[in-house]
């Protein structure tokens, strides 16, 4: 992609959410979109994420017990290790990029598909802000189940890592149990929702993007998918970066 391209696509992005964010003409219609899209992108997100967390989990205090655990190590280091990783980035970031696959392609693909076939161009000749009808639910569905998401994805992880840590024996259960609440601090329960949130709007509104300006047939809309979940998963690297650091510091 080109630098021109680039600073296009952040234009037209650009203009695309000021459409989005507007009052929308019927809150009757919208609450009924939001209900919608709460279901179908947060409550059928819920078993992908917590499988997902609750493997990882299991993994991390595998790899943990196996590459970090010396005699004159304590074993609460386990639990303390576990906790800080699952919290602050397998139960938001990791999860996120997961659902950027999901929900982006799934998002593009409507959008793109509604779009090729006329269905949006109809919206408008009603009168009807289709950008603000269309994707504004599916924005605010997504930032508010995010971090439902997140707590569900948090307590498969360490279910996951108690369950290993039971099954194979590795560190005592007592001593995993106080690693996990060793100098808890509550703020990274916040920084993961915080970030989770930020990244619920990149899952939703940059996919939308893509689907809304698809131009072509139904190769142009899987291309476009594609470049939603890559876009997405990029983005939400970088807002990594950069709120860890922001919050972190």
């Amino acid at each position: 992609m080109s630098l021109k391209q680039s600073i296009s696509d952040i234009g037209r992005y650009t203009i695309l959410m000021r459409r989005v964010f507007s009052v929308p003409d019927r809150m009757r219609m919208f609450f009924r979109e939001y209900v919608h899209n709460l279901y179908a992108l947060g409550v059928w997100s819920i078993p992908i994420a917590c499988i997902v967390a609750f493997f990882l989990g299991a993994v991390v205090i595998s790899q943990i017990q196996f590459n970090i655990i010396e005699p004159w190590m304590p074993g609460f280091t386990v639990g303390y290790a576990v906790r800080e990783m699952v919290m602050l980035e397998f139960s938001s970031t990791v999860m996120c990029l997961i659902l950027a696959g999901k929900i982006g392609s799934h998002i593009a693909s409507e959008l793109g598909t509604m779009r090729i076939t006329q269905q949006i161009d109809a919206i408008d000749s009603l009168g009807i802000n289709s950008a603000n009808y269309l994707i504004f639910p599916k924005i605010t569905a997504m930032v508010t189940m995010m971090p439902v998401l997140v707590i569900f994805s948090t307590v498969a992880g360490f279910v996951g890592a108690y369950i290993v840590c039971k099954l194979f024996n590795m560190v005592s259960f007592n001593e995993l149990n106080y690693g996990v609440r060793y100098h808890f601090i509550p703020w990274h329960f916040w920084v993961s929702i915080i970030k989770s949130t930020v990244y619920a709007f990149i899952i939703t509104s940059v996919p939308a993007y893509y689907g809304y300006t698809v131009k072509g047939g139904s190769q142009d809309v899987g291309y476009s998918s594609t470049k939603a979940v890559v876009n997405s998963s990029i983005l939400i690297l970088i807002a990594d970066l950069v709120l860890t650091a922001l919050m972190m510091s």
